[in-house]
């Protein structure tokens, strides 16, 4: 374990590299498609529209593992012409409020994709996609950015890493404060400026490598496990 106060380009890489070739570079997509998509976002289709959206509604609050298992289960039951009902959806994946959601998004997806597209300004896409079914304030980040915008989630993961790296005794958690996403912010700022990535794309590397324990927090320091 090496002690870390300070995530610059070489160290950045460094993670990517590790996580990459450690088979385990990916959120719902791969590290190289979320990066492509930040690049230059596509024009998906109201079905993949709908799955974005669905595979985000399963993911809050969930493990990316269970999330990504039960994405499959519903879109592949989905895809094979199974009656779309809270009754048969709820035998795959027993939450009675993100099944509702489920089916409004996947009934609605064709108006719910034009409402999206018609808005010109990442703003407006943003607060579009926080009044979608399910989605809400803090949900919305992460599917802005699995769409192709440049937004970062703030998940608990990435707060306690830029609480760590400010020294802060501030504490993670939801609703987001201002005081912690300022700290976010500047982090992701840095980086941004030292790797000449989107911040977008160093919020997924950033969060994977937190999440599978790259990155460790003991007490009030930050180490490094590679």
């Amino acid at each position: 374990m090496k002690n870390i106060s300070k995530i610059d380009a070489s160290l950045f890489f460094k993670i990517e590299k590790h996580l990459i070739e450690s088979g385990i570079a990916e959120d719902k997509d791969s590290f190289e498609t979320i990066k492509k998509r930040l690049i230059k976002p596509p024009a998906l289709n109201a079905g993949e529209f709908a799955e974005e959206c669905i595979y985000v509604i399963l993911a809050g609050g969930f493990r990316q593992k269970i999330a990504k298992r039960k994405f499959l289960e519903i879109m592949n039951y989905i895809h094979n012409g199974g009656k779309i009902c809270e009754k048969n959806l709820l035998k795959i994946f027993g939450n009675v409020n993100k099944i509702r959601a489920i089916i409004k998004i996947w009934n609605n997806r064709e108006n719910f994709r034009d409402g999206f597209y018609k808005l010109k300004t990442e703003d407006e896409k943003l607060n579009y996609l926080g009044e979608l079914p399910h989605i809400g304030n803090v949900t919305k980040n992460h599917l802005a950015r699995n769409l192709g915008i440049n937004k970062v989630k703030y998940d608990v993961w990435i707060q306690r890493l830029a609480i760590a790296l400010g020294k802060s005794n501030l504490k993670e958690g939801f609703p987001l404060s201002d005081d912690v996403k300022i700290l976010c912010d500047k982090m992701f700022a840095q980086i941004e400026k030292a790797t000449g990535l989107n911040k977008g794309y160093i919020d997924v590397v950033l969060w994977k490598a937190c999440q599978t324990g790259i990155l460790k927090f003991l007490y009030s320091s930050l180490t490094l496990g590679i």
